[in-house]
């Protein structure tokens, strides 16, 4: 019997934030920001399950060096999974806010908000689901506004399999009881540990490296 096909849709601020939350009291899991993507949600899968792609949605940075480090992050991923690896980026626009703390300054501040990302997750997911190239989907993030979008391929993709990852430290307890398999990847940290990136990576003469922001 051929092996069903699934599709990993990781929501990339959520999945970071994650990872970052954890490193707060344990942080030996700042090693977690330099993963081979592919290779973690691999781990995920069941005997009679295959990777057909990893789709990433993540947006540039503002700040030089917090988009030099993801660069680096999703160039090394992207060498080493070609074509299993789609990166989707949205983008950040600026969001005036004004201090409303009792006693605060009453001052308007500029803050940026990621456009876009949520969106663009959301109709990939419906998309490949009405093409029909998957079997299973599987959503990373713990952001309850993708319910909207599962519970329509429930409706109308009934054949296709539905699974959440949760990561570290994050959770929403609309996703957590939706009808489908749900896991905490933080209760899984040898799966993480299978899947670091050497702090130098080698490929076709080009060496990536580990940032030193993200050393232990």
């Amino acid at each position: 019997m051929p092996k069903k096909k699934v599709i990993f849709y990781v929501d990339g601020f959520n999945f970071y934030y994650g990872i970052k939350g954890m490193s707060k009291h344990k942080p030996d899991w700042r090693k977690f920001y330099w993963i081979n993507f592919n290779s973690l949600f691999e781990q995920f899968l069941e005997d009679d399950e295959e990777l057909a792609l990893v789709r990433y949605f993540t947006a540039r940075p503002r700040n030089y060096g917090k988009t030099k480090r993801q660069n680096m992050l999703m160039g090394i991923n992207k060498k080493l999974n070609g074509e299993k690896l789609k990166i989707h980026y949205g983008r950040y626009t600026d969001k005036p806010m004004t201090c409303r703390a009792s006693g605060g300054c009453g001052g308007t501040y500029l803050h940026w908000e990621e456009k876009e990302t949520d969106v663009n997750l959301a109709v990939k997911m419906i998309e490949d689901c009405y093409n029909d190239v998957c079997d299973k989907v599987v959503l990373v993030s713990a952001d309850s506004d993708f319910l909207p979008p599962l519970r329509l391929i429930t409706r109308i993709h009934q054949g296709i399999e539905q699974m959440i990852l949760f990561p570290p430290t994050q959770f929403a307890s609309p996703l957590q009881n939706f009808d489908c398999p749900v896991l905490d990847m933080g209760k899984y940290k040898p799966r993480w540990n299978k899947s670091l990136l050497d702090d130098v990576v080698d490929f076709n003469d080009k060496k990536y490296r580990k940032p030193i922001e993200w050393a232990i």
